[in-house]
């Protein structure tokens, strides 16, 4: 039987919600749900969310999803009445997203993509649930030429290269929502997300964005792994918390495309970068690294037409408020971040 809310608020349980996209997400659900956030702070950080912890209806659980949970079995969810008002919503983005993480802890990355994700579909199975299952542009491979992603692309990819920990299981995982959806009748959806940047991002992980932040603070070159003339397109952190919330809403299952269909070549991206930082790096190239790919650019007429969603943050205005957080951060805390 499909159970229902019997309170004021919504249960929602947010899978990797002491990341970078979830702390995020958490932050807006709180406002008009009751939040259940679970991470295992592999690759998320407890500062993401140190500001929820007080929140009476924020409750944090430091668990590996990659081990079945019991909710009902908790006693800090009392107070979210799990056994009688069940968890009315999913928000599954349990997975090291980044490449020096997913490629640090293979291992775990696969099972967050299997088990982890079998785990939650039998959460989101047990109370009929909604969920939003977060994919990735990494499924499509390596892009196509002058072309952008349709969600009907296959995709090119290596099942065993530098990568495939991530990419394969991102994969596997889109298929394990798709056949529970299938066969249990469920309201399961993909969200395919392409590259995002904002403030909490994590300066060790490898991504462009801070690493070009970062090294141009310390007035050090800011390296591109690439060639010159590479491209790539950026979705501002609010704008892909906003494709989320609507999708969750709408009768769409997907797969949907979210991200920035806007393309920037890197060097001009880094050199704005310099410029809003007002130090005198210089900008250098490299090769591109083994577990690093060329990014791809997203269709994102499905979620224009079933979302009525769209980025609406300038990628000058996003770089300026990423830029503005990293400076409040004390530098012996940049400092030790980049030592991890």
């Amino acid at each position: 039987m499909k159970r229902k809310p019997i309170f004021e608020r919504k249960n929602v349980l947010v899978t990797g919600g002491a990341g970078f996209i979830g702390s995020h997400l958490c932050d807006e659900l709180v406002k008009t749900a009751k939040v259940i956030c679970i991470d295992n702070f592999l690759t998320g950080s407890e500062e993401n969310i140190n500001h929820l912890l007080k929140h009476p209806d924020f409750e944090f659980l430091n668990h590996d999803l990659s081990e079945p949970i019991n909710l009902e079995d908790l006693p800090e969810l009392k107070p979210f009445q799990i056994a009688f008002q069940g968890v009315q919503e999913i928000y599954h983005l349990a997975c090291p997203t980044s490449p020096k993480e997913y490629n640090r802890y293979p291992i775990e990355t696969l099972l967050a993509n299997a088990h982890g994700t079998r785990n939650v579909l039998e959460i989101a199975r047990k109370y009929e649930s909604k969920l939003v299952h977060t994919s990735t542009s990494a499924i499509y491979g390596e892009p196509l030429e002058n072309a952008a992603y349709p969600e009907t692309y296959w995709g090119y990819i290596d099942p065993i290269g530098p990568r495939s920990c991530y990419n394969e299981g991102k994969r596997f995982a889109e298929s394990l929502v798709v056949n529970y959806r299938q066969k249990f009748k469920l309201d399961l959806k993909i969200a395919r997300i392409f590259n995002t940047f904002g403030p909490r991002m994590k300066l060790t992980d490898g991504r462009m964005i801070p690493d070009f932040v970062y090294n141009a603070m310390k007035g050090k070159d800011v390296v591109i792994y690439g060639e010159e003339g590479d491209t790539s397109t950026f979705c501002y952190i609010s704008d892909m918390i906003e494709a989320l919330l609507r999708l969750m809403k709408s009768h769409e299952q997907g797969p949907v495309n979210l991200g920035n269909p806007e393309v920037y070549p890197i060097g001009d991206v880094a050199q704005k970068v310099v410029e809003f930082v007002g130090t005198p790096a210089k900008l250098t190239y490299e090769p591109r690294l083994p577990f690093t790919a060329r990014q791809g650019v997203p269709d994102i007429s499905l979620a224009k037409e079933k979302l009525g969603w769209f980025p609406v943050v300038p990628l000058e205005e996003g770089l300026k408020r990423t830029i503005d957080y990293m400076k409040g951060m004390p530098a012996v805390t940049l400092d030790a971040l980049r030592k991890e």
